[in-house]
Protein backbone atom coordinates (compact mmCIF):
# COMPACT_ATOMS: atom_id res chain seq x y z
CA UNK A 1 0.00 0.00 0.00
CA UNK A 2 1.11 3.91 -0.72
CA UNK A 3 1.09 6.00 1.85
CA UNK A 4 3.31 9.26 0.66
CA UNK A 5 2.74 11.34 3.53
CA UNK A 6 4.54 12.61 6.20
CA UNK A 7 4.47 10.44 10.08
CA UNK A 8 5.66 10.23 13.62
CA UNK A 9 8.85 8.85 14.28
CA UNK A 10 7.72 5.84 16.00
CA UNK A 11 5.74 4.63 12.87
CA UNK A 12 8.25 2.92 11.16
CA UNK A 13 9.15 0.68 13.86
CA UNK A 14 5.52 0.03 14.56
CA UNK A 15 5.38 -1.34 11.27
CA UNK A 16 8.42 -3.80 11.41
CA UNK A 17 6.72 -5.38 14.65
CA UNK A 18 3.47 -6.10 12.83
CA UNK A 19 6.37 -8.07 10.13
CA UNK A 20 6.17 -5.77 7.24
CA UNK A 21 8.64 -3.95 5.68
CA UNK A 22 8.18 0.09 5.75
CA UNK A 23 9.89 2.04 2.62
CA UNK A 24 11.31 5.23 3.79
CA UNK A 25 12.95 8.36 2.89
CA UNK A 26 14.37 11.07 4.80
CA UNK A 27 13.17 14.89 4.08
CA UNK A 28 15.23 17.75 3.36
CA UNK A 29 13.78 21.11 5.09
CA UNK A 30 11.83 22.28 2.20
CA UNK A 31 10.25 19.01 1.78
CA UNK A 32 9.57 18.68 5.24
CA UNK A 33 7.82 22.34 5.40
CA UNK A 34 6.06 21.28 3.05
CA UNK A 35 4.63 17.88 3.89
CA UNK A 36 3.93 19.41 7.69
CA UNK A 37 1.93 22.16 5.85
CA UNK A 38 0.06 19.54 4.01
CA UNK A 39 -0.17 17.33 7.36
CA UNK A 40 -1.49 20.67 9.01
CA UNK A 41 -4.41 20.71 6.68
CA UNK A 42 -4.80 16.90 7.19
CA UNK A 43 -5.08 17.13 11.06
CA UNK A 44 -7.44 20.39 10.52
CA UNK A 45 -10.14 18.19 8.65
CA UNK A 46 -9.39 15.34 11.21
CA UNK A 47 -10.47 17.77 13.91
CA UNK A 48 -13.69 19.45 12.25
CA UNK A 49 -14.97 15.34 11.58
CA UNK A 50 -13.66 14.13 14.43
CA UNK A 51 -17.01 12.30 15.97
CA UNK A 52 -16.66 11.85 19.87
CA UNK A 53 -15.26 14.02 22.48
CA UNK A 54 -12.45 11.64 23.10
CA UNK A 55 -11.53 11.36 19.07
CA UNK A 56 -11.84 15.57 18.75
CA UNK A 57 -9.39 15.48 21.81
CA UNK A 58 -6.46 13.26 20.04
CA UNK A 59 -7.37 14.82 16.65
CA UNK A 60 -6.35 18.51 18.92
CA UNK A 61 -3.40 17.06 20.18
CA UNK A 62 -2.41 15.48 16.84
CA UNK A 63 -2.34 19.31 15.61
CA UNK A 64 -1.01 20.50 18.04
CA UNK A 65 2.12 18.03 17.50
CA UNK A 66 2.08 19.09 13.94
CA UNK A 67 2.07 22.89 15.03
CA UNK A 68 4.85 22.21 16.99
CA UNK A 69 7.21 20.54 14.64
CA UNK A 70 6.00 23.37 11.86
CA UNK A 71 7.16 26.30 14.22
CA UNK A 72 10.30 24.35 14.95
CA UNK A 73 11.10 24.85 11.49
CA UNK A 74 11.38 28.82 12.17
CA UNK A 75 13.15 28.28 15.46
CA UNK A 76 10.14 28.55 17.28
CA UNK A 77 8.75 26.88 20.40
CA UNK A 78 5.35 26.32 22.03
CA UNK A 79 6.05 29.50 24.41
CA UNK A 80 6.72 31.32 21.42
CA UNK A 81 3.73 30.45 19.71
CA UNK A 82 1.48 30.91 23.06
CA UNK A 83 3.38 34.85 23.78
CA UNK A 84 1.83 35.62 20.74
CA UNK A 85 -1.71 33.79 21.43
CA UNK A 86 -1.65 35.66 24.93
CA UNK A 87 -0.54 38.93 23.02
CA UNK A 88 -3.48 38.62 20.27
CA UNK A 89 -6.20 37.89 23.22
CA UNK A 90 -5.17 41.31 24.67
CA UNK A 91 -5.46 43.18 21.58
CA UNK A 92 -8.00 41.64 19.63
CA UNK A 93 -10.20 39.10 22.46
CA UNK A 94 -10.22 35.71 22.31
CA UNK A 95 -13.78 34.03 21.18
CA UNK A 96 -15.21 32.92 24.74
CA UNK A 97 -17.71 35.62 23.73
CA UNK A 98 -19.20 33.36 20.69
CA UNK A 99 -19.74 36.24 18.51
CA UNK A 100 -20.25 35.98 15.13
CA UNK A 101 -20.06 38.93 12.94
CA UNK A 102 -22.82 39.45 10.07
CA UNK A 103 -21.75 42.65 8.21
CA UNK A 104 -20.20 46.18 8.76
CA UNK A 105 -22.33 49.30 7.92
CA UNK A 106 -20.56 52.33 6.08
Amino acid sequence: MSYRKLVRDKIPEIIKNTGENPITKILNDNEYKTELEKKLLEECHEVINAKTKEDRLEELADLLEVMLSLSKTQNNNLEDIIDVCKTKRLKRGGFDKKIYLIDVEK
